[in-house]
């Protein structure tokens, strides 16, 4: 027998300290094992910000962790506002053209803390006292500030690449990811020294204007240096270098590059409110692109302003990540009311993670009473995909030995 699935629709505010104001609709999808048993609750929340959850395939089932999470839980995939099948964002559902600083003021709606009352908002809705969670990646940021929050909802935690910095400014995060990327760009070279000269060329053909889109518009050479992101993904080396193989003007090669992008118009939000994301307070004022050190290497999840000039699908929002990027941002979490919650829990941190620098998860795990670390010099970032099943396995055995 396939496991059960039940969809789950909620109405929340758009600010949920106003909630008289603007709505939206939230998405979630329950799994429940084939068996029927009733297990205690499991929250996954999706990576990003911007991306929704994973879609489920039953036969066989997927993703892959999904199986071994269902033997100790009854899982909900949330769909994080702005995404999924939850109230969307971007240019096919607002009216065009938007009032930047209306639409910028929305959006300052959109991160951890927001992401966090809705999953408040479902466990009340759904009846349920206390629960697990989840989080990949930008899903464990929403995890922390959880904690931070709402310990009294949690039975416990787990992260995934995922352990945000606390109290450090955008700048040091993103100087520190440069560097983390350069140094899995130049283990690439060493493993395909025949990419450099290809690469190269690619790159000159984007600066002469050569390399266009499928739209007709072109491909600038500093958008093509942010294929970069795939070194920190498991597998992405090997996926860059199987595109860098293709000769750049055959049909393939324009399509499966632009695929390989970070950032682009299916995923609006994605690119929008990135860099928000990493602002426990303060302005965050480009600061991917104040901290680049040079423009001779590759790039990743690395927003800069000049996305939204060299991209067509990004154009429309503009105005809108400029207001943003000058957006006095409020702190995501409380250092000292961390250390006080005792709250059984596990969390994987990658070696050669560009996205989350080692170091300060480590800084941040030092936090977390009953939070079991695991360093892992086995998988890149998105591990929680490759091989879910033994990761979330150990990071249950981990946090369960620490309760």
């Amino acid at each position: 027998m396939s496991p059960r699935v039940v969809d789950h629709r909620i109405t929340v505010p758009l600010d949920h300290d106003d909630p008289d104001g603007t709505t939206l609709e939230v998405f979630a999808r329950e799994i429940t094992a084939a068996d029927g048993a009733d297990r205690p609750w499991l929250v996954y929340l999706q990576g990003g910000p911007g991306h929704e959850s994973p879609r489920p395939t039953l036969e066989p089932l997927a993703p892959s962790w999904l199986e071994r999470a269902l033997v100790d839980f009854r899982v909900l995939l949330l769909d994080q506002r702005g995404t999924g099948l939850s109230t969307p964002y971007g240019t096919g559902t607002r009216p065009r053209p938007l009032d930047p600083a209306a639409e910028a003021a929305y959006l300052t709606h959109f991160r951890a803390d927001a992401i966090v009352r809705d999953a408040e908002a479902l466990r009340e809705h759904l009846g349920v006292r206390r629960w697990s969670v989840l989080g990949q990646s930008f899903g464990g940021f929403c995890v922390l500030h959880y904690r931070s929050r709402f310990p009294d909802s949690l039975r416990e935690t787990y992260v995934t690449g995922g352990l945000p910095p606390v109290g450090r400014p955008p700048t040091e995060v993103y100087a520190a990811t440069h560097a983390a990327l350069r140094r899995l760009e130049a283990a690439h070279h060493r493993r395909h020294p025949e990419d450099a000269d290809r690469l190269r060329a690619v790159l000159e053909l984007a600066g002469a204007g050569d390399l266009r889109r499928t739209d007709g518009s072109p491909l600038t050479s500093r958008l093509v240096r942010t294929v970069g992101n795939q070194l920190g993904l498991h597998g992405g080396s090997d996926a860059l270098h199987h595109l860098l193989e293709r000769d750049p003007r055959s049909p393939a090669f324009v399509p499966d590059l632009e695929a390989l992008l970070p950032f682009g118009g299916r995923n609006p939000l994605y690119a929008v409110v990135h860099e928000s994301c990493y602002a426990d307070g303060g302005v965050t004022g480009w600061a991917a692109e104040r901290t680049l050190p040079d423009e001779d290497h590759l790039t990743g999840e690395h927003v800069f302003g000049w996305h939204f000039d060299d991209d067509p699908a990004l154009v429309p929002y503009a105005a809108t990540a400029r207001l943003l990027a000058e957006h006095d941002w409020p702190r995501l979490y409380d250092a000292d009311a961390l250390a006080v919650v005792d709250l059984p829990g596990a969390a994987v941190v990658y070696v050669d993670d560009p996205f989350v620098e080692r170091r300060f998860s480590e800084e941040t795990l030092a936090l977390l009473p009953g939070v079991a670390g695991w360093i892992d010099d086995t998988h890149l970032h998105n591990g929680l995909r490759v091989d879910g099943p033994s990761i979330l396995d150990r990071l249950v055995r981990l946090a369960r030995e620490r309760a």
